[in-house]
């Protein structure tokens, strides 16, 4: 409420409606917690990926070369207007890299068919090394030097219903 209408109410009247307000507020904000929202940065929260959850991938990666730098595992819907478009992602888990195998739950905010990249930051600079970096992706699609690592949101997209889905992906260093 501005200043100029705050004299058009009792005082009272202003802490109710603020008090009001506030509840609102918060019940949007606990209700939307429960979901997905776009561009979050999450924890690698595996209790999300129970079976009574979802919808969720359970995203397997296996290859990781070395227990050095990060891992980043990004949702994306899996579309040509949003698969691997800067900026596009629904979420996003950054963790220490550990060499192998490493198991990321990945909540997703409903039904729909989504893509997963995977990128291995291995000197921890955040930014992409092609000599040294690795990738994977949903699906273990082909890439080359023709799609420029970046295959089609077809090649990658995997669909969820309101279910846990797991899914493995394959790392790849140059």
């Amino acid at each position: 409420m501005n200043t100029k209408q705050s004299h058009r109410f009792p005082r009272a009247r202003r802490r109710a409606l603020i008090s009001a307000g506030a509840v609102a507020a918060l019940g949007l904000a606990v209700s939307a917690g429960a979901a997905v929202r776009e561009h979050e940065e999450l924890r690698n929260d595996m209790s999300l990926c129970r079976a009574d959850k979802g919808p969720a991938l359970l995203v397997t990666v296996d290859g990781i070369k070395a227990t050095s730098g990060s891992i980043r595992v990004q949702s994306y819907r899996a579309t040509s207007a949003e698969w691997l478009q800067s900026g596009r992602w629904i979420s996003r888990i950054e963790v220490p890299a550990r060499a192998g195998t490493m198991t990321f739950c990945v909540p997703l905010p409903g039904s729909g068919t989504y893509g997963i990249a995977v990128r291995h930051d291995v000197n921890g600079n955040g930014k992409t090394d092609i000599s040294s970096d690795g990738g994977a992706m949903s699906n273990n699609p082909p890439i080359s030097l023709f799609n420029l690592g970046k295959p089609s949101y077809t090649k990658v997209g995997v669909p969820v219903g309101n279910e846990v889905k797991s899914i493995r992906v394959q790392m790849r260093y140059m």
